[in-house]
């Protein structure tokens, strides 16, 4: 048993000489086993702590502080870049290493990488600039070429960016700054989108565009500032080509929108009767007659030419279905209040990408007082009812062609009645960042507005519901109100 201790004793002490035998000499240091494996597990430690350290920065404390995503970001890789550098550091020269001396050996070595890593150099230096000046960041929605995604991270040699589908795709720092990058979320998110469209001819523009506007504005994640608009792009062969243009702040699902915009398209032109055209040719036979008879004539009468039934007939050839007028049209009803009867079809498109129209059932609550005034209304048919719910008396009725929530909007105070739909009623709604374009194409109304703010005022003053003010005259304060806050 003796024995064997004493051998097991001399085969560590062979193996501690062998791991301490210096393997070579750097600088006048010698370096063994034991020593480079010290120097690797303190290295690993280096990278660990680095990363660790970095990792506790970005969610302890510049989450709480309330930096964007790619911002913290940004800082991580920087802290995480810097320990690790000044880790390697402590260690050569823990390890005796003069850190003067390797600097002509690492310019040679660096010359000849240089020739064999000149990309991944390149990389490097695209990495450094993408992460100074962030052209793009982690959060951002990106298009590079055919590649279109999200930025996930950025590391000084690649991006990964992860597509719509779910990919993740690793892109070479350098494609970054060499070719042109479309950043969708830079600065501001909001963006527009196009949605083309193609409705066949003999339909009334004018219809085709409030039907687009009406499938704009039932699209929650379509922003109703700014509004949306439809452009007549161009007479196509078989078609009118129509474009809605919306705004949204949500890049990323820029083409779930468009889908969402082109179901509603559809079941709104289903539901008006417009019609997508196919593409399609017409042929036209001259002397139809003459050949029909000369068919005959060689005998094969039983081939003769027969009108073809409507079910046989060709789409140009079935004579369409007049549109009828329908009274709920948006151009019909503004047509029927007095400032806009003289509208022309091209004043009434611009008017109707103002605003949008609402049906309101019977006794409903159009808006309550005490509510924030975002919306200016129109009343196209019907009537409602505006009463107090706080001094509990009834105030007005309104009926077609009036209008009202002109106050709150204008005066910056709180809605001061509420309002209640006596029947069914169709409404034109504006909103607060429109209303200055429908007022100065439209003087006459704004002139009206004033003149019915001063009477509403003062029915109010004398209700005991709105204060009284000690300016100039009520006519001229509205006046001086509406060139402060449209220009007009």
């Amino acid at each position: 048993m003796q024995w064997f201790l004493t051998q097991i004793q001399g085969l560590f002490i062979n193996l501690s000489q062998i791991l301490s035998t210096p393997i070579f000499e750097i600088g006048g240091n010698r370096y063994s086993v034991s020593l480079i494996t010290v120097l690797l597990l303190i290295l690993i430690g280096v990278f660990w702590i680095s990363h660790a350290v970095s990792s506790w920065i970005k969610r302890g404390v510049l989450t709480h502080l309330g930096f964007d995503r790619g911002t913290r970001e940004v800082v991580t890789a920087f802290i995480r870049y810097l320990l690790t550098f000044l880790g390697l550091i402590i260690v050569l020269q823990t390890a005796g290493v003069n850190l003067s001396s390797l600097t002509i050996f690492a310019g040679v070595i660096g010359i000849g990488v240089g020739f064999g890593l000149q990309n991944l150099a390149s990389n490097f230096i695209s990495g450094l600039t993408l992460l100074l000046e962030q052209p793009i960041r982690v959060g951002d929605f990106i298009q590079v070429g055919d590649l279109l995604g999200t930025v996930e991270n950025i590391s000084i040699r690649s991006t990964k960016v992860r597509t719509q589908d779910g990919v993740f795709v690793i892109v070479p720092n350098m494609k970054f700054v060499e070719n042109h990058v479309v950043n969708w979320s830079h600065t501001d998110p909001r963006c527009r989108i196009h949605v083309p469209i193609g409705v066949e001819y003999g339909i009334d523009t004018l219809v085709v565009s409030e039907a687009l506007l009406s499938c704009a504005r039932q699209e929650p994640r379509v922003l109703s500032s700014p509004s949306p608009r439809v452009w007549f792009r161009a007479f196509g062969e078989s078609e009118l080509k129509f474009e809605l243009l919306v705004w949204i702040d949500q890049p990323a699902e820029s083409e779930p929108i468009k889908s969402a915009l082109n179901f509603l398209i559809d079941q709104e032109f289903r539901h008006r009767g417009i019609q997508i055209p196919f593409p399609q040719r017409e042929l036209y036979i001259h002397n139809l007659d003459k050949i029909t008879a000369s068919i005959q004539q060689n005998g094969n009468s039983d081939r003769s030419y027969t009108k073809p039934s409507p079910a046989e007939a060709s789409p140009s050839e079935v004579k369409k279905a007049p549109i009828s007028p329908n009274n709920l049209t948006l151009r019909t009803l503004l047509r029927k209040i007095n400032y806009f009867d003289q509208c022309s079809d091209a004043e009434l498109l611009q008017l109707i990408e103002y605003g949008y129209r609402q049906i309101y059932p019977i006794d409903q609550i159009v808006c309550e007082e005490g509510d924030p005034g975002e919306s200016f209304y129109i009343i196209l048919k019907g009537s409602v009812e505006i009463f107090s719910r706080r001094v509990e008396q009834y105030i007005a009725t309104l009926n077609e062609g009036e209008f009202f929530g002109e106050m709150s909007l204008l005066m910056g105070i709180p809605r001061s009645a509420s309002i209640r739909t006596l029947e069914d009623s169709v409404l034109f709604i504006i909103e607060r960042n429109d209303l200055q374009r429908l007022l100065t194409s439209h003087q006459g109304l704004a002139d009206q507005i004033a003149q019915k703010l001063m009477e509403r005022q003062q029915i109010l003053r004398d209700m005991g519901i709105l204060s009284e003010f000690s300016e100039e005259t009520p006519l001229l304060r509205i006046r001086k109100r509406l060139q402060t806050l449209f220009g007009i």
